[in-house]
C-alpha cells in the first residue's frame, strides 16, 4: 500500500450506526408500506417470514427505510513518526438531519479538499459512504466535495480507504466481517456487549443511544488499528506512543 505517515494528518476514520426509520411497520405511511413490501418479496421471497418482521430486522441497511443515529469520526494526531494520540468525535441522537449538518462541518473545515483528505472505514465504499450521501440527500443537505462521487463507481472514489477492500488482496470474492479481521490480527473484539444487527433493538426498546455511540466508536477504534496492521505490513516505520489508544 503506498501511503506516507504524513498523510495521517488528512486521513479521517469513519463509522456509522443506523436503524430503520420508525419503530414498526404500521407507522410507515400508506406508500411506503406498499414500497417495502415489494422489497420483502424481493428478499424473502419462498419465505414464512412476515414483512412486519423484515422491516424490524432489515429496513435499516437500506437509506430509503433507515435513518442514521450516530456517525463517529476518529484522528490520529502524531509528532514526527510517533502515533502521539488517537482523538475521537460522535455526533448522534434522534434529529439526523443535525447529525449530518455537524459531521459536514467538521467535514468542509478541515477534510474537504477530496484530493488530499481521505476516509477509512470497513466496508465504507459499499456501506458507509453511500448511506450517509444518500441521506443527506434525502434531508435535504448540499454534499461536501467528498461526498460527490454521483455516477461513479465504487473503485473510482479515490478518497476512500476500504479496511475490507485492503484485506481482500484483489480477490473479490471474499468478504470478512470487522470482528472477524481484528480476531484474525490479534486485536481486540469492537463487539463488546452488542453487535451491528442488536443496535435497532437497544435504540428502540432500550433508548440505548449512549451504548450504541460506544459501540461505533470502538468500532471506528478497531479500524484504525487494522489500518496501522497494513502500514506496517508495507514497511511503513512508525512508532505507537503510551497515550495513543482509545479513551
Amino acid at each position: 500500500m503506498d501511503f506516507n505517515v504524513k498523510q495521517l494528518d488528512q486521513l479521517l476514520f469513519v463509522d456509522i450506526e443506523t436503524v430503520r426509520c420508525c419503530r414498526a411497520f404500521a407507522e410507515l405511511d400508506q406508500r411506503d408500506q406498499e414500497l417495502w413490501k415489494k422489497k420483502h418479496v424481493q428478499l424473502f421471497s419462498g419465505s414464512d417470514k412476515k414483512k412486519e418482521e423484515s422491516f424490524i430486522d432489515r429496513a435499516g441497511i437500506y437509506a430509503e427505510f433507515g435513518k442514521i443515529i450516530c456517525i463517529t469520526i476518529g484522528a490520529i494526531e502524531r509528532r514526527k513518526n510517533e502515533m502521539v494520540r488517537f482523538k475521537v468525535k460522535s455526533f448522534f441522537g434522534d434529529d439526523e438531519r443535525k447529525i449530518l449538518k455537524d459531521f459536514f462541518e467538521v467535514i468542509n473545515q478541515y477534510y474537504g479538499e477530496p484530493q488530499k483528505s481521505k476516509l477509512c472505514g470497513h466496508n465504507i465504499r459499499e456501506f458507509d459512504f453511500p448511506y450517509i450521501a444518500r441521506r443527506a440527500m434525502i434531508q435535504g443537505l448540499v454534499l461536501p466535495m467528498m461526498f460527490k462521487a454521483m455516477g461513479q463507481r465504487a473503485w473510482q472514489v479515490p478518497q476512500l480507504i476500504d479496511t475490507m477492500e485492503l484485506w481482500k488482496f484483489g480477490d473479490y470474492k471474499n468478504y470478512v466481517s470487522l470482528d472477524l479481521l481484528c480476531s484474525s490480527l490479534n486485536i481486540d473484539s469492537p463487539k463488546d456487549g452488542i453487535t451491528g444487527a442488536d443496535v435497532g433493538r437497544v435504540y428502540y426498546e432500550q433508548n440505548g443511544l449512549e451504548q450504541i455511540v460506544r459501540y461505533c466508536e470502538r468500532d471506528v477504534w478497531a479500524v484504525t488499528q487494522v489500518f496501522l496492521k497494513f502500514l506496517k505490513s508495507a514497511g511503513t516505520k512508525f512508532v505507537e506512543s503510551s497515550d495513543f489508544c482509545l479513551k
